[in-house]
């Protein structure tokens, strides 16, 4: 008999036992690995955002309109590379429930500012040359089975036609394909002119002003020069990095990440409890057949190194399941959550997190149990009998 069977028996002695462990840990590393991809779903804006990038907003609210005037003079700007503009069209596919985020945009400038994601050329000129074209970010095609060539409803739960009506019918003209896996493409592109000619509320405004910088150096300087361009103006503005304002739309909702590291901090505080307490019992149930391992010829370091392992593989047993779990159950949900994370995924970086916590885990687990066993007197563990 090896080591490792040893271990291995020991720990499955008590199936009752080894089963509620297993199961509790199997559901905070579930807990884990699930939290973990929604906080990096709700990073991911964060995280992939461009260093150059700038987005210009009304300074009272980003849902505050600027006027198109803004463009050209922020073009004028020393260190701006590229300027574009954009208006929320809210958006949703025969239901309100099939919410669909849709963007009217300027066709010929968007691109040279968002240049993580790519269209063919081909579908690109033919989106230009259609003032009723959409193009479709791949997410949404994949989901729904859109191509090349459908005309689609889409309804606005914002704004209205002129006709009374709320529902624009669109050509998809190409597909939104990203370059990063991770990288949002669950949007869709509509003609700003045509938006803006066709609904009641016309005119000249937009909703923001995204631009890039020649050096992503130049990022605050450039922020300050728009700002005071725009200083005691009717619509004073407020310029930050793409990050930043992928942050402070993402906390509109809350501190995500303090609420999931919150929850899953107590989770494994209580599963350390529970652990922790089940191997010291176990443990102090085999005294004498430890003592007896001892007698034998077993050194107190290999006693050691047999309990402490048993610990890391319990900790093991269910953080792996828990983990497999929580990628399975990302998987299942989501084609459901396309429209609201789109980049929803259990990244590497959380398995890695992961795989460290089981084994902190099982270090902290049964670390006090086999220093015990370790000191423990063999010939006091034998009276004991």
């Amino acid at each position: 008999m090896n080591n490792f069977t040893l271990v291995r028996k020991n720990l499955t002695r008590n199936k009752l036992r080894l089963f509620l462990n297993c199961f509790a840990i199997f559901i905070a590393f579930l807990l884990f690995g699930a939290l973990g991809a929604i906080k990096n779903a709700f990073d991911a804006g964060v995280e992939l955002s461009a260093d150059d990038r700038l987005v210009t907003v009304n300074k009272i609210n980003f849902t505050q309109p600027l006027p198109l005037a803004y463009v050209n003079k922020i073009r004028t700007l020393e260190g701006v590379k590229d300027v574009t503009w954009a208006n929320w069209f809210g958006g949703y596919y025969q239901e309100p429930k099939n919410q669909l985020m849709t963007f009217a945009v300027d066709p010929e400038s968007y691109f040279e500012v968002y240049d993580d994601v790519v269209v063919d050329e081909q579908e690109l000129e033919n989106w230009k040359k259609d003032r009723q074209g959409i193009l479709i970010g791949e997410r949404i095609a994949n989901a729904r089975g859109w191509k090349v060539g459908d005309r689609i409803p889409v309804s606005s739960n914002i704004f209205s036609k002129h006709d009374g009506s709320s529902t624009w019918d669109f050509n998809i003209s190409g597909i939104v394909r990203p370059e990063n896996p991770q990288t949002d493409t669950s949007y869709t592109l509509i003609h700003y002119k045509y938006f803006m000619e066709t609904q009641i509320w016309g005119g000249d405004w937009i909703g923001w002003i995204p631009l890039t910088t020649q050096n992503p150096e130049l990022n605050e300087e450039v922020s300050r020069a728009v700002d005071k361009m725009f200083a005691n103006s009717p619509a004073e503005t407020e310029t930050s990095t793409e990050a930043q304002f992928s942050k402070a739309f993402v906390e509109q909702m809350g501190d995500i990440g303090f609420i999931i590291m919150s929850v899953v901090m107590a989770a494994f505080f209580t599963i350390l409890l529970i652990v922790g307490n089940s191997m010291w019992q176990s443990i102090k149930e085999r005294t004498s057949e430890i003592a007896v391992l001892k007698t034998l010829g077993f050194t107190a370091e290999k006693v050691f190194a047999m309990v402490l392992a048993e610990s890391f593989l319990l900790a093991a047993l269910g953080g792996i399941l828990g983990l497999g779990g929580a990628w399975l159950s990302i998987k299942a949900i989501t084609p459901m959550t396309q429209s609201i994370l789109p980049a929803l995924v259990l990244g590497h970086q959380v398995f890695i997190s992961g795989l460290m916590f089981i084994a902190i885990l099982g270090f902290v687990t049964g670390i006090v149990p086999a220093w015990q066993a370790m000191k423990l007197n063999t010939i006091e563990a034998l009276s004991r009998r």
